[in-house]
């Protein structure tokens, strides 16, 4: 307990999967937490990050809004002065053959997933340096480091998100601001994002037996287990990581990146 305490930490979609555990696991930890999300839900999060004795709010956010970047961002400031954590973690999944696929389904792909991580990336960074330092954590996918048929707007965005992690980590480092610079590789984890059906089919995906069949370990993960790599990479522990990308798919990707 209490290895981001003291520190303040802001998650984008919240409201659910990913982003609701690891803004639960940094509350558990110590950090006072901004949860942010498209969904009304995401008060669920922080209520129950109050309950359990930390500090939370939760508030409405457009991630592709250049203009909410700057009203969350701002009202952190003026509500704690400071900005340790950064957790990109809102994203979509556009699916389909890429001669299917609209310019506009592209185009929401990349302002979701991409867009958003570069504006509140640009956003933090000057009250992170302000600080003295921070962790910017961004939620790739370990489409970011291979292809997937039907995911080719998907693969596209979150292998953006790891080479721009990767550049934004370099540039911190030159100017020896305290700012790290992290991606984090998911791979099959039990989260909404998953909630389509099978092409072809109105079967939802069956996540069990999908990773019987193609992960390694056997089984799904589950989202605790990308919230713990969040904290790690969070705390003082992670104090010589930058610029690396964290991948956590039961070796699904083992031999093939």
């Amino acid at each position: 307990m209490g290895r981001v305490a003291g520190k303040v930490a802001l998650v984008t979609g919240a409201a659910s999967g990913i982003g609701r555990a690891s803004a639960i696991a940094l509350g558990r930890e110590g950090a006072c937490v901004v949860l942010t999300d498209v969904q009304a839900k995401g008060e669920e999060a922080a209520a129950e990050i109050r309950k359990a004795g930390g500090k939370a709010r939760f508030q409405m956010q457009d991630v592709t809004s250049e203009g909410e970047w700057a009203v969350v961002v701002g009202g952190i400031e003026k509500e704690f002065g400071r900005l340790d954590i950064l957790v990109n973690n809102a994203g979509i999944a556009v699916s389909g053959m890429v001669t299917d696929l609209t310019f506009d389904d592209w185009k929401r792909q990349q302002s979701v997933n991409v867009d958003s991580v570069f504006l509140g990336t640009r956003a933090a960074l000057p009250l992170m340096r302000k600080g003295k330092g921070g962790s910017i954590i961004n939620i790739s996918s370990i489409a970011g480091l291979r292809g997937a048929p039907r995911l080719s707007a998907y693969c596209a965005s979150k292998g953006a998100v790891r080479l721009f992690s990767k550049a934004v980590a370099l540039e911190c480092a030159a100017i020896k601001d305290g700012v790290r610079v992290n991606s984090i590789h998911p791979g099959i984890i039990d989260t909404p994002i998953w909630g389509q059906v099978v092409p072809g089919t109105n079967e939802p995906l069956d996540l069990d037996a999908m990773s019987a069949f193609r992960v390694p370990l056997g089984v799904k993960g589950v989202p605790a287990d990308i919230a713990n790599a969040v904290v790690f990479l969070a705390s003082d522990e992670s104090r010589y990581i930058t610029g690396e990308e964290m991948v956590i798919d039961g070796g699904l990707t083992v031999g093939s990146i």
